[in-house]
């Protein structure tokens, strides 16, 4: 199952040219998922395409497992792997700055960890220093400097992500954009159709041969997770400016009836992404920026329980540590949003709305 592609990313999108052209003469996998329709619409592939084809990849691995060209075949098919290795470039090439991006995939547990470590150890001696004065959490850190250190930072991965995509957009000559394409992506998005395999039964991601929906539940807990908190982060900002109801809030309010929920997902389908990447065959992946990856996963895991271990410690004397460690986990992963796997959510939806252009 090994796959001799250069780091370089010529070299990646020359092997997934190699490999597309060979499926695009067998095309046994034609009802698999979004890439096989995309493939088989065309007769040679720029570079564009490659690099089209994917970030349309979900990396569910139900082509490898029904090909009858990989290794010890001579044509050694392994799409899912080439396209891995297509799809971790193009985020490195089109982040801003450059090289943050290979940096993060190169290392990025230890990355990950240290600017956790390094803004909770900072959190903590600044309260020590300055102690804030208020309820609940803003006895530790009053409410300005709350909005000082956090909207920069939440507002910070738009810019490049931004940029990433105006330039892979621009690449694989998307056209405008309308409301029948943007409807079409978010609906590919919402039910995770290119995680159900070919026949509707699941994908091979961690159970080789044997089907499985594990990975598309645990993506759809890990999504709809996320946008539950941010829309109790969101609700709590409406509350406190809107209406002058400051935090904290209580159990039955709008912020905690959807942050418990979030949290609850957004950890269970986190922890549950990690461990089914540990099971999964990595020849079949990116090898090279598994760490990276993981560390994504762990960040998004740690940022819901450490939410929930928060809550449940309030008015504790564990509430300080563990709200610098919480703080510390949702600006790391805010910060590395551009340069982690967390972007392959904007690019795999500007991918599905590219598809939905394409489409006759």
């Amino acid at each position: 199952m090994s796959l001799d592609i250069s780091q370089d990313g010529q070299g990646a999108i020359a092997e997934a040219r190699r490999q597309a052209e060979i499926c695009n003469a067998c095309r046994y996998c034609e009802g698999y998922c979004d890439v096989f329709p995309a493939m088989f619409r065309e007769r040679a592939f720029s570079d564009a395409d490659i690099t089209q084809l994917a970030n349309l990849c979900h990396n569910c691995r139900g082509c490898y497992y029904a090909c009858q060209y990989t290794e010890p075949h001579a044509f050694a098919l392994n799409i899912p792997a080439a396209l891995s290795e297509v799809r971790a470039e193009s985020w490195e090439r089109y982040a801003w700055p450059a090289g943050l991006g290979g940096q993060f995939h190169r290392s990025g547990v230890a990355v990950a960890a240290a600017l956790v470590a390094g803004i909770a150890l900072m959190l903590l001696a600044m309260w020590s220093w300055a102690p804030a004065s208020g309820d609940g959490f803003y006895a530790y850190l009053s409410h300005t400097v709350m909005v000082a250190i956090f909207a920069p930072a939440f507002l910070f991965p738009a810019l490049p992500l931004y940029l990433g995509l105006r330039r892979y957009w621009a690449e694989v000559g998307g056209g405008p954009v309308g409301w029948a394409h943007l409807k079409e992506a978010a609906a590919r998005t919402a039910n995770m159709k290119n995680l159900s395999g070919g026949q509707g039964q699941g994908c091979n991601f961690e159970q080789e041969d044997r089907y499985s929906n594990a990975r598309r539940h645990a993506h759809q807990a890990t999504l709809w997770g996320f946008l539950l908190c941010f829309a109790s982060t969101s609700s709590g900002t409406v509350l406190h400016y809107g209406f002058g109801l400051e935090a904290p809030y209580g159990f039955f309010s709008l912020p905690k009836l959807l942050g418990v929920p979030g949290g609850v997902l957004l950890t269970i389908g986190a922890f549950s992404l990690a461990w089914l990447k540990t099971k999964a065959d990595p020849a079949l992946g990116s090898a090279s920026r598994w760490g990276g990856e993981m560390a994504f996963v762990l960040l998004l895991g740690a940022t819901g329980l450490g939410g929930l271990v928060l809550y449940a410690a309030t008015g504790s004397a564990l509430v300080p540590s563990v709200l610098a460690l919480h703080l510390g986990t949702v600006l790391t992963l805010f910060l590395l949003t551009p340069y982690s796997k967390m972007a392959h959510g904007a690019y795999r939806f500007a991918a599905l709305v590219r598809d939905a252009q394409a489409r006759p």
